[in-house]
């Protein structure tokens, strides 16, 4: 069995509990979960569950990527992705500087048409590109929107900032990712799209749901829905409001209320039905196939791991389905297959999720988690995981 480092989301969580001058029962009881669980995570014999660092992260009242690590800035220098970072920042902020006299732009439609080229290359995982091409499509954008304003230029700049915060997600700077979603909002409010304006709500929402912050999740669904009812009732607008009720059911499933998340569940199945698959209204991937993942998704947040197994297997991924979005799947199902004794399954599972977006699957905390869960608890450990603890810097 190889030997794993000894800084990992566990020993974090029992530095900044000791900070906060805790002892470990005093934490567990301001946690929804066992003294012996935290006990096993700040040891390292259990991996921690998102859901758990997200507790952790709330009772202390820290940021979760305090407890997380990221972003892995050792692994991003390796990778050469770090350097990408500064350009996003700087692009970012020059929404409010006016047109640039001196900045040599693209025509409008091209620059309109990079917008969606961008958020399909997130999609398809290629983020070192999009990371490469987005600062100065920012900028190009950001000058021509101001020099001759359009709703469809105001649209195009708002996808950007959206893309920025994807990006800036994935590679764990959430600090970033929150100005980008700033920024997606003022693009918004000039091109007078309460669908775009509710996207960023749910957004938004998936922020406060990563760090345990539910009931703030929850008002921001809320008031995404607000912005969807004021737009005419079109597949657009039906797939944002779907997607918010996915939104709601993950937080639900969080915050342990499980009539909730079958509630929204429900409401975005009806939805779906009037959609279809939808996976080109935003860039969600919102329609039937995204409903039963997030059931999945539900199950795992509740702890109900072989529940969320039964509906793994019913999974079929559309061809419009993102790369991203199953990467995502595939790194879910690993978790749950380790969760339920099924070690060999999982790491199947990881490998692919590697094959088929090996920049997202190794900035994904989920990822690393499950391969350090897996190292810990086997006897003899196979070759490909022994690779696999290596490749997330392990």
């Amino acid at each position: 069995m190889p030997a794993l480092d000894d800084e990992h989301t566990g020993t974090r969580i029992r530095e900044q509990r000791r900070l906060a001058r805790l002892s470990q029962r005093a934490l567990a009881d301001r946690l929804p979960y066992s003294y012996s669980l935290l006990n096993q995570v700040e040891c390292g014999a259990r991996p921690a569950t998102a859901a758990f660092v997200a507790a952790v992260a709330h009772a202390l009242n820290i940021d979760v990527t305090t407890l997380t690590g990221q972003p892995y800035v050792t692994e991003l220098q390796r990778d050469r992705l770090a350097e990408l970072v500064r350009p996003i920042r700087e692009s970012l902020d020059l929404y409010d500087l006016g047109a640039d006299a001196d900045l040599a732009v693209r025509p409008a439609d091209q620059l309109i048409t990079s917008a969606d080229s961008l958020c399909a290359s997130v999609r398809a995982t290629h983020l070192r590109a999009a990371a490469r091409a987005l600062p100065s499509a920012i900028a190009e954008l950001t000058h021509t929107a101001w020099a001759t304003p359009s709703t469809d230029l105001w649209l195009a700049l708002a996808s950007m900032y959206r893309t920025a915060h994807d990006i800036t997600v994935k590679l764990g700077y959430f600090d970033l990712s929150a100005v980008a979603l700033d920024r997606m909002a003022w693009a918004a409010e000039r091109a007078s799209d309460p669908c775009l304006g509710a996207v960023r709500q749910y957004m938004r929402a998936l922020v406060y749901y990563r760090e345990g912050e539910y009931t703030i999740g929850q008002r921001l669904i809320a008031s995404g829905h607000s912005l969807v009812d004021q737009a005419d009732t079109t597949r657009e607008s039906l797939a944002v409001a779907g997607q918010l009720h996915l939104g709601a059911s993950v937080i639900c499933a969080r915050a342990g209320d499980e009539g909730a998340v079958e509630r929204h569940l429900s409401e975005a199945r009806s939805f779906a039905k009037r959609t279809g698959e939808a996976s080109d209204v935003h860039w969600l991937s919102f329609g039937p196939a995204n409903v039963a993942l997030h059931r999945m998704s539900a199950a795992i947040e509740m702890g109900q791991y072989d529940t969320a197994l039964k509906q793994a297997g019913k999974v079929r991924m559309p061809a419009s389905m993102p790369t991203s979005r199953r990467a995502h799947f595939l790194i879910d199902r690993a978790r749950t297959e380790m969760e339920t004794g099924r070690t060999g399954k999982a790491l199947e599972h990881l490998v692919e999720a590697r094959k088929a977006a090996p920049e997202q699957t190794r900035y994904h905390p989920g990822a690393r988690e499950t391969i350090r869960g897996l190292v810990h608890t086997a006897r003899r450990t196979p070759d490909t995981l022994t690779y696999m603890a290596a490749w997330v810097g392990l």
